[in-house]
C-alpha cells in the first residue's frame, strides 16, 4: 500500500520481486542499480548468507522525480526464493503495490516457477489482496541459456492472467529496466485511480 506523506510531499510505493530460488531476483535489482544514475537511487542493501544467496531481502530505493508536486519514490525489494524462508517472503510482501515475478526460463525449473507462483497467490490471499487486480509483471529470466523453454510455453503455463511480460538476461542487464518501468507505470496508474 502506497504511503503518502503530505508534509514532505512524497509518495512511497513498494514493489516486490518474487520468484523461485536462483531465478535472478537479486541480480535484477543489482543491474537496475547499476543502470540508474546515482542521483535517482540510494544504496542497494542485501542481506545474504556466505554463499551470497538472499536470506531475508534485497532493497533498492529509487526516485522517479515529481508528479503534481509530489516526489515519487519506489522501494524495490527482492525476496528469498528458498522454501526455508517462506515467512520472510510473507513479511516482505505485506503492503506491496506491485509484483515482478522473476521466472527461471529453464525447462527443468518449470515446477519451481509454478510452486513459487502458487506461494505468491496464497500469501496475497492471506493478506486479502486480489492477485488478479494487483499490478503485476512477468520477467522470464535466463533467456540466453540453451535449456530455456520457448517463450510461448512460458506464457501458456505461467501467465494465465496475461500480465505484461518481458524476456531478460539479468546477468547482462537485458530486459531488467523494461520490467521495472512496466511495473512502475502500473503502480502509478493504480495510485491515480485512488486519488
Amino acid at each position: 500500500m502506497s504511503f503518502i506523506n503530505p508534509r514532505e510531499k512524497e509518495i512511497n510505493c513498494k514493489i516486490v520481486y518474487f520468484g523461485p530460488a536462483l531465478s535472478g531476483k537479486s541480480t535484477t535489482l543489482r543491474k537496475i542499480y547499476e543502470k540508474i544514475s546515482a542521483d535517482k537511487s540510494g544504496k542497494i542493501v542485501s542481506l545474504t548468507a556466505e554463499t551470497d544467496r538472499t536470506i531475508y531481502f534485497d532493497f533498492l530505493p529509487l526516485s522517479l522525480g515529481k508528479v503534481n508536486g509530489f516526489t515519487i519514490r519506489l522501494h524495490l525489494y527482492s525476496v528469498p526464493g528458498q522454501v526455508l524462508y517462506a515467512n520472510s517472503r510473507k513479511i516482505i510482501l505485506k503492503g506491496t503495490d506491485g509484483v515482478v515475478f522473476v521466472a527461471d526460463s529453464q525447462v527443468s525449473k518449470m515446477e519451481a516457477n509454478l510452486q513459487s507462483l502458487e506461494s505468491l497467490k496464497k500469501n496475497l490471499q492471506e493478506q486479502e489482496v486480489d492477485f488478479n487486480k494487483l499490478p503485476f509483471v512477468f520477467q522470464y529470466n535466463k533467456r540466453d541459456i540453451p535449456q530455456a523453454a520457448p517463450l510461448a510455453q512460458l506464457r501458456e503455463i505461467l501467465n494465465l492472467r496475461r500480465a505484461p511480460d518481458f524476456e531478460s538476461v539479468a546477468t547482462k542487464g537485458t530486459g531488467v529496466m523494461e520490467g521495472m518501468q512496466a511495473i512502475a507505470k502500473q503502480v502509478l496508474k493504480e495510485l491515480q485511480k485512488k486519488e
